[in-house]
Parts: C-alpha cells; structure tokens; sequence
C-alpha cells in the first residue's frame, strides 16, 4: 500500500536521527614496526573509494609533547602537517594513501595528554579532586578521540602506538576500551595486527606469539574482532583455525598480511582482496557501497612494471643510515618517476661521506641530485660540496629547506667570491651571513614548536622554472625552519645569476631560488615532499625528475663555468 502524500510529507518533516561517527581502533601486538601505520591507511584508502568520509589519527605513548625536538636516528622523519602540527611519520602515509589532509587533531602524544590535565590542574579545573591516570587521564585520551568527530565524519580510524604490554600503550588501551564501552559495539571495532612468525628451524609458523599478545589485550579488557597476521608465509587453515579458536574472534574475521614484493602501496589491494573492508562496513552496521581502486591499480601497476627508462637520483643527507628520515623525499621520488613512466634508482649518499672522500667519488654518474633538509653542522660541507658538484657539472639539482641554504652558500662562496660565506646556524661570527635566524625567530627561548611552521603561501615568479612546474603564480607549501635567506645579498646573487624566483606575500622571504642555465636547478625554504601524492607526484619533483630523465650521457654545458672563471666582485 502506497503512502498517502499527507504521509510522507509527515516523514519528510520529521527530524534526521543525529549522525553517528563510527570508531576503528588498530592496536598492534607481537613486535614493533609490524606497519601498523601502512594497514590503518590501506583500510582507511578502502573506505574512502567506497564513498565513506574517513578521517585518521595516531596516538602516541612516548613523553615527547610532540617529535619535533627527537633527532631523526631516534624517531625517522617529522611529518608536518597543514596547520603546523610536527608529527609522527606515520600520518605521511596516512595523507599519501588517502589525500585526507591531518592536522593537530590527528596525532596526540602522552606528553601533549599529560601536559594538558596537568594544565588544568593548575586552573583548579578539578576543583580539589585528586588526578589520576583513571579517570582524569583516559578521559583526555577519550576526548582527543571524540575531537576527530564531526557531522562531516562516517569513520574515525585510530591508530594505538607501541606493542601491546608496554606500560606506556596502558592509558590509551584502557581508554578506547572505556570508549567502546560507552558508544557500543556497531560504533567503535577492535582491529589487532599480529604476528605469525615462520621458524625456519622448524619450517613451520607459529600462532602463539599472536595468542599471547591477544591474550594481554583480554586481561585490559579488550577483545579484537578482527585479526590482521602479518607473516611472511601464507596462513593454513590450522592456523587460521587455532588463531580464532584461542583468539576468541570469528574465523573468517582472522587475515593475512603477507609481506608485499615489490611496493608498500601493494598493501591496500591485498587487503581488499580479502574484503576486509566490507566486513569492517558491515560490522560498523553501515551499507557496503562500490568500491573504485581503479585508479589505484593503475598507479600500482605502473610502479611495479617500470618505464622507459633508468634514472639514477642522489639523495645527499645527513641521516642517510635510517632511512624512515628520509621517508616523503623517497615516497615523493616515487610518485614524480610514476608520472615521468621512468625507472626509480636511488643513490643515498651520507654528507659526511662527501667530506672524507670526494663528490665526485660519491656522484659520477647520478642523472640528478637531491640535497634534503637537516639541522645542525655535521656533514654541512658534504652538501655544499654536492651541490657545487651539480652546479658546475650540470646535473639536475633540487636543494630542500637546508638544501637550499647550502646551495645559497656554495653559490656565494664559488660564484659571487664571498669565500667565508655561510649560514649564522654554522658559524656565528661569520663575515657573510648569506643566511641568518629568522626576525620572529630571535625572541624565542622553547625549542619544541617554535619554528615557522605549517602551509604558507609563495609567490611565483612568471618565466620561472617554478612557474612552468606549478603552472600557477601562486603556490601554498608546508614549512619547518628558523633559517632564511639573508635579502642583504638578494641583489648580489642576482647579479651572478642566482634569483629569487619565489617569494612570501610581502616579498621579504626568499622561498625559491634559480640559477640561470641550462640545467635544472631548484631550491626551496618549504618542504614539497610532504604534498605528493601517488596519484599527483608534487610539481617540484616531476620536473626534477623529468629533467633527469632528459640528461643526455656526457657531460653537458656548465650552468656557472664562465661565472666560476671570472667570480664578479661583491660588496654588501
């Protein structure tokens, strides 16, 4: 029987039930570095191609307030987001596997948790209560995990740092079991990623480390509903049996994460190959729409099978042993070679090295060279000589935050003959401050969050390399320096050759620099590797990488040869 129209205009004028945002929880179990971070953004990819609004965030148990002051060796790369949040590198391959811009919500720390009660704390926001970690703790933990939700939200994933059974994962465990407790199970699932390890004595895998760590879970309270066995051998149907017998999880909810081979971005359609999203859609009560990895497969593809060509890239840093320091500059090289259908080879190169030995030791025959941001001294003279090497061989260069400074300072020192020039961070007392500590910079005491930071907008010069590679005349890129270029000089490298080619709105910060030539060479104050994306490799290292790609054999023509033999004389 049809609904009479005084019906339905009953139905229509009724309220909406008020929108509910799902919660995914994935802890991680076993050991550390299992990729925790590569399956919350493969799951996060899947639910967004099947038309979900999801948003992501990483929780963190160390006492840090945030990553910003920990050195490379000991935590990889900071990743920075729009708004200016120094975070986890983790929240990298969150934005590149699902273009979903983070932000401060999106990565929160014990330090930033403990430093927010204790500041509460001392506005007597307890009114004379004792605080504890229980509830006072877990509640801030609940409402940095409730600040992801909004109207324009389906899916919130959260990502637990840590192993389960550190002590320091114990707050936020106990919290998201408080959380799911409090929303119900259709709105907040448990995803554990395990695991299965294969005992080459015995030629066999081994379930038991998954049952214990799962084990250590139920004790907090916590049940998963769904296991994720990363293993390197195929799971059998014993194992999958003991594993949801003594996990307590149904067996067709227990997966596998074989080790992918040949790209991380692999790990999505592996996963959806086993429809783990659609069981995660249907265990959230939600409808399982189409999915469109089309796209994806493309780029996948393309990755794997390679292009017409090998292209060799330098990538000269100061933290070239871990390569997590380096992880966007690797990522963005990737993306920028996809779109070029070119062959990725890459030639890491510690600065250090370049000082104890030669450049031209260490880079005959590279078809481009990165020189990549950093902080501090060591291995200074190793990037400057890297980038002279480019300059006057006329190899494709691309300089990066301290990249750039160093090219500033070998163009001062071999071009404009300033032979002291250098940057204050280096040497104080230097005659020719080429670069010097930002005006807004020279009041500030606190190390932790207070360099220029986050999306800041660059002016570009028309007729520019810059321009031709955005194809705009204005740009907005991510930050994370103290350091600028000195505009005492700006004339001056002019003059040689060397031009600001970008500039902040008001034109005081020299974001981009040029050198006349015909080899590409570019450097920018910004970081343009945290803005690539697979599907949109960023416009700097798509044509760093095409021109590369052009370089013919032999040693072309000089950018700065001729400048080199008669260094015009500059006075400031």
């Amino acid at each position: 029987m049809r609904p009479s129209r005084e019906t339905v205009k009953d139905l229509l004028a009724m309220p909406l039930p008020p929108h509910e945002t799902r919660h995914l929880f994935i802890t991680g179990g076993v050991v550390s570095s299992l990729g925790k971070g590569i399956t919350s953004a493969s799951i996060a990819l899947l639910l967004k191609q099947r038309r979900y609004r999801v948003r992501i965030q990483k929780l963190d148990p160390y006492l840090n307030v945030d990553p910003g002051t920990m050195s490379p060796y000991q935590h990889g790369e900071v990743y920075v987001t729009e708004d200016g949040a120094e975070t986890d590198l983790d929240l990298g391959h969150y934005e590149r596997f699902t273009g979903i811009d983070c932000s401060q919500e999106s990565n929160y720390t014990t330090g930033r948790i403990y430093s927010s009660v204790i500041a509460r704390e001392r506005r007597g926001d307890y009114l004379g209560k004792t605080v504890q970690v229980i509830p006072h703790i877990t509640d801030e933990i609940k409402a940095a995990i409730r600040s992801m939700d909004s109207d324009d939200v389906d899916i919130v994933i959260t990502e637990i740092g840590g192993t389960v059974g550190d002590i320091e994962s114990l707050p936020f465990l106990e919290a998201i079991r408080q959380f799911r407790h409090e929303v119900g199970p259709q709105r907040a699932l448990f995803i554990h990623l395990t695991l299965v390890p294969f005992i080459r004595a015995a030629g066999e895998l081994k379930t038991k480390p998954s049952q214990q760590s799962v084990a250590v879970l139920r004790e907090i309270g916590i049940i998963p509903d769904i296991l994720i066995c990363r293993s390197e051998n195929p799971l059998a149907d014993e194992h999958r049996d003991k594993l949801a017998l003594f996990c307590n999880v149904e067996r067709h909810l227990v997966f596998e994460e074989l080790d992918v081979a040949h790209t991380i971005y692999e790990v999505p359609l592996e996963l959806a190959r086993q429809d783990v999203d659609k069981y995660i859609i249907e265990l959230l009560g939600l409808h399982v729409n189409d999915i469109d990895l089309e796209a994806w497969c493309d780029f996948v593809n393309r990755l794997i099978e390679g292009g017409d060509r090998e292209v060799e890239i330098a990538v000269v840093g100061k933290y070239i042993k871990l390569r997590d320091a380096y992880k966007s500059i690797y990522e963005a090289l990737t993306h920028a070679a996809v779109a070029n259908n070119v062959t990725l080879k890459v030639r890491s190169v510690e600065a250090q090295d370049v000082e104890d030995r030669s450049a031209e030791a260490l880079l005959a025959g590279v078809d481009g060279i990165l020189v990549p941001g950093g902080f501090g001294y060591r291995g200074i003279e190793g990037k400057i000589a890297a980038v002279r090497y480019a300059r006057e061989n006329g190899i494709p260069f691309l300089g990066i935050c301290l990249g750039m400074q160093c090219a500033v300072i070998d163009f001062a020192r071999n071009v404009c003959g300033l032979r002291n020039a250098n940057s204050a961070e280096f040497d104080e007392k230097t005659p020719e401050p080429v670069i010097h500590l930002m005006e807004a910079q020279k009041r500030i005491l606190n190390m932790g969050g207070t360099m220029r930071l986050g999306n800041w907008t660059c002016r570009i010069r028309p007729g520019s390399r810059a321009a031709a590679a955005y194809g705009l005349d204005e740009t907005h890129e991510r930050h994370r320096h103290r350091y600028e270029f000195n505009n005492k000089y700006r004339d001056a490298f002019a003059a040689n050759g060397m031009h600001a080619t970008g500039l902040s709105p008001d034109g005081h910060l020299v974001e981009i620099v040029e050198i006349d030539g015909p080899a590409w060479f570019v450097a920018c104050q910004f970081h343009p590797e945290f803005k690539s994306r697979p599907l949109a490799a960023h416009p700097l290292f798509r044509d760093f990488v095409a021109a590369s790609a052009e370089r013919p054999p032999g040693r072309p023509v000089s950018n700065a040869e001729q400048a080199l033999e008669q260094p015009k004389n500059v006075s400031v």
